[in-house]
């Protein structure tokens, strides 16, 4: 089934009026462009992504403005944070963008993202581009065609202009890699990003792009949302269909959207989901559900907060605090709000998770750890999970699979009593760029490089769709986030909710980062 594509809307007003207004774009998580009070260029790239589809739609703006746009940001501030990688030529992209004005001028059939420049995830292949997946194995592959999910962004329009940072296989939630090296933090270059979609997000939040995919199996999609202040989306499995050796197991890895706001999260979720022939579990639903209004009544509402599961999972001083504040808008919004988690063991499904993912994440690098010339250049944590699957048996994987099914289950439960569940989406704020993974947290030792994000695993063998949106700052600037968890294939509810909290949050979220006014100095 393919995605269905919005009708064009025609926005009623002039080209100076929307320029002028491009920084206050309705529903923007940070309100970047403030930053950049003077220049054409700087306020284009502070639009929201909707805006920007319907100026170029309407003939408000060209699409090549819009491509030269992103590409003089990137210019300016990609330098400082290496969050987009194997970047295109200008000239290329801009015939490109070229191309596009004339299918506007044609009056042609246009996709709902035509003319936006894209980056992808380097997880995801895109026909003519490096597929490097971080990994001096791949580091001179290019992609020979497109994944499911770039042939539908290429359908809606985009314009592929290079792709975004992820660690080696996207392992880790942390970006970096020996190809391209570390991406940093948008509010602190000194700083990580989180992963493993964190270039992803950084390139959002510092408007090198007006939208981003990502993937996420261990919090890539939610980690580097909430480190960066933007919003991230993992789906429910099945709900976005992925490109993938084995279609019959599905991982616990998914395909999701990240934006500045909910109503563009939604617009890209409305493009990526859809069944899939080559995907025989994704949902029959389309993404047209994700066009429909997002203003509901949150009054009345029963949310669980996770707090630290009662003393199971450690904390970083300030994370729990900074997201309990956050919760006074759900609040305001008429949400009731307690304290609560599903009754099971968490110990138990921390095991499990990390012997699953071992099965799923090794099975994929198992023919290049088999090779010792090509096993020499695996990082470590690949290697982990390699020989994590190495030492189950057949019934290991189905009793650990088993202890997965009565986690969920509890967690079906749990949500008869409420309709969302909410916690930070990382245990510490962002750490040193230069520390490959945290080694404790208040005083508690992490064995594995993936145990700082015990939580947000625990909602990956959940099966629950979960939106990352921001919470607010440390005192030292630092951007923290919370999960929105809804019961499995509830994304639309997540959606609602989120939409809401945005709305009752914005002036304590809008804070541009600090390397918003360098880039419009010219440093």
């Amino acid at each position: 089934m393919e995605p269905s594509f919005p009708e064009t809307v025609e926005p009623e007003f002039d080209r100076r009026t929307l320029l002028s207004l491009a920084a206050f774009a309705i529903g923007g998580a940070s309100a970047p462009g403030i930053a950049f009070a003077a220049g054409q260029n700087s306020d284009i790239v502070g639009m929201d992504a909707v805006s920007l589809r319907d100026a170029i739609r309407s003939r408000k703006l060209s699409c090549v403005e819009v491509m030269n746009a992103f590409l003089d940001q990137i210019e300016a501030v990609n330098p400082t944070v290496n969050a987009v990688v194997s970047l295109q030529d200008r000239a290329a992209l801009v015939k490109q963008a070229e191309a596009r004005d004339a299918q506007i001028f044609r009056k042609e059939a246009i996709g709902p993202l035509h003319g936006l420049p894209h980056a992808a995830k380097d997880l995801v292949g895109v026909a003519g581009l490096p597929f490097t997946m971080g990994s001096p194995i791949f580091k001179d592959r290019i992609a020979k065609t497109d994944a499911v999910q770039a042939a539908r962004l290429r359908t809606a329009g985009v314009v592929f202009i290079g792709k975004t940072n992820t660690p080696e296989f996207g392992l880790g939630s942390h970006t970096f890699n020996p190809v391209f090296g570390a991406t940093r933090n948008a509010y602190d270059p000194s700083k990580s990003a989180g992963g493993s979609s964190g270039g992803a997000a950084v390139a959002l939040a510092l408007n090198m792009l007006p939208l981003a995919d990502g993937s996420d199996y261990a919090g890539s999609l939610r980690n580097p949302a909430g480190w960066n202040n933007v919003y991230g989306f993992r789906t429910s499995i099945g709900r976005v269909p992925a490109t993938v050796r084995d279609v019959w197991l599905p991982t616990m890895g998914v395909i999701g959207p990240m934006a500045r706001n909910v109503r563009d999260l939604a617009l890209l979720l409305s493009v990526q989901a859809g069944h899939d022939a080559a995907a025989p579990l994704s949902m029959e639903s389309g993404g047209g559900l994700f066009e429909h209004p997002l203003h509901a009544d949150m009054k009345g509402k029963r949310i669980a907060w996770a707090g630290d599961f009662k003393g199971s999972v450690p904390y970083e001083p300030g994370v729990l605090d900074l997201c309990r504040d956050a919760l006074k808008s759900f609040q305001d919004l008429g949400c009731h709000v307690e304290e609560a988690c599903p009754n099971y063991p968490i110990d138990k499904v921390w095991d499990s998770f990390i012997k699953l993912r071992g099965w799923q994440q090794g099975g994929g690098i198992l023919e290049l750890y088999n090779d010792p010339a090509r096993r020499a250049l695996l990082k470590p944590e690949a290697i982990y999970e390699v020989e994590q699957g190495l030492g189950l048996s057949a019934f290991d994987v189905t009793a650990h699979s088993v202890i997965r099914s009565e986690w969920s289950e509890a967690v079906r439960t749990f949500f008869q009593r409420y309709d969302f569940w909410i916690m930070p989406t990382a245990q510490t704020f962002p750490f040193d760029v230069d520390q490959r993974w945290p080694a404790e947290i208040a005083g508690h030792k992490m064995k594995t490089y993936h145990e700082w994000m015990e939580a947000v695993c625990l909602i990956t063998m959940s099966g629950c769709p979960a939106l990352a949106a921001p919470a607010g700052f440390a005192s030292n600037g630092l951007p923290m986030g919370i999960q929105i968890i809804a019961p499995v294939h509830a994304e639309m509810e997540c959606l609602r909710l989120a939409a809401a909290y945005q709305a009752a949050s914005q002036p304590r979220l809008s804070r541009p980062s600090p390397l918003l006014g360098r880039g419009r100095r010219g440093s």
